[in-house]
C-alpha cells in the first residue's frame, strides 16, 4: 500500500503493518504521520534504497557529526502539543532531517531526501492516540 502526505506519496512499508495491525482499519482515512529527524537522510548517502521525496531546504544547523536540515513539505501541519515547537504559517509543514555531515545541500536547494518508511509513527487523526493493535 501507499500513503499520501499532502502532495507526496510514499509506500507503506510492510513492517509498519506488521507492527501496527490496527493501521489496516484506517485504509482510506486520515491519520497523522510522525517522521523523526533520524529517518530523513540526504539520498546521496542512503545505501538502503529508501523511497525519496524532493523538498526545498530552508535552514542548516551544522553540528559536527551531523547536519540538521530544515525543509518544507507540502503536507498539512498538526499541533504536536509541544509548547516549544515552532509554528509555521502558510500551509506547508516544516520538517527536520538528520543528514550525514558530508551532505552538500544548502539553503535554497531542492534536495532529494530518503525516508526510512519502516520507522514511521501513526496516530488517529481525531484522538491523536498512537495506532498499534
Amino acid at each position: 500500500g501507499s500513503m499520501r502526505l499532502g502532495s507526496l506519496t510514499l509506500p507503506l512499508h510492510p513492517e509498519s503493518l506488521q507492527a501496527r495491525p490496527a493501521l489496516r482499519n484506517y485504509d482510506g482515512k486520515k491519520v497523522v504521520v510522525g517522521i523523526r529527524p533520524e529517518d530523513y537522510e540526504d539520498a546521496e548517502f542512503d545505501k538502503d534504497g529508501h523511497p525519496t521525496i524532493s523538498a526545498k531546504v530552508t535552514l542548516l544547523e551544522a553540528l559536527g557529526s551531523e547536519i540538521m536540515v530544515h525543509f518544507g513539505i507540502d503536507a498539512p501541519t498538526v499541533d504536536s502539543g509541544d509548547p516549544d515547537a515552532v509554528d509555521e504559517a502558510g500551509g506547508g509543514a516544516n520538517a527536520v532531517g538528520r543528514f550525514n555531515p558530508r551532505s552538500r545541500v544548502k539553503p535554497g536547494d531542492t534536495a532529494t531526501i530518503a525516508v526510512t518508511t519502516e520507522n514511521l509513527h501513526f496516530f488517529d487523526h481525531d484522538t491523536r492516540d498512537a495506532i498499534w493493535d
